[in-house]
């Protein structure tokens, strides 16, 4: 999101309220761009990682299932909808091995559309829920 300027010199603006924590961000978009993942495995990707299920020390950040969702969600709705801001980007350099610039490595029209991928999710978030009722 656009930055705000602060308001009485407190930070108006929380972006992780709105993208969700950014070690779950980065960690989707990592495997979205240079593995080019299907959602559903960036989800059970994301829950084997950082759900707590396999913590590797006492300062790993731990979500739980539902929450990992509901951010997944939200990026994939983000990622697409947020394409034409990156369609008009000046050139810059690539830092990394993966860009999101369109005079890079992403080929994607500014009017793509999320819907497949929020469909797939969808449904995990319903096999989610009956996993849990039975």
């Amino acid at each position: 999101p656009e930055l705000l300027p602060p308001v009485d010199g407190v930070i108006a603006q929380k972006t992780e309220e709105l993208v969700g924590p950014y070690e779950l961000h980065d960690f989707f978009l990592y495997y979205m761009l240079r593995f080019g993942f299907a959602p559903d495995k960036i989800y059970r990707m994301a829950c084997g990682a950082l759900s707590g299920e396999n913590p590797k020390s006492e300062t790993d950040v731990i979500f739980d299932k539902a929450t990992i969702l509901r951010w997944l969600k939200v990026f994939y709705r983000r990622f697409f909808s947020q394409q034409f801001k990156r369609s008009c980007l000046p050139d810059g350099p690539k830092v990394g091995s993966v860009s999101v610039s369109p005079r890079g490595d992403l080929r994607m029209p500014s009017d793509a559309s999320a819907r497949i991928w929020l469909e797939t999710l969808k449904a995990l978030g319903e096999e989610q829920v009956q996993g849990q009722g039975g």
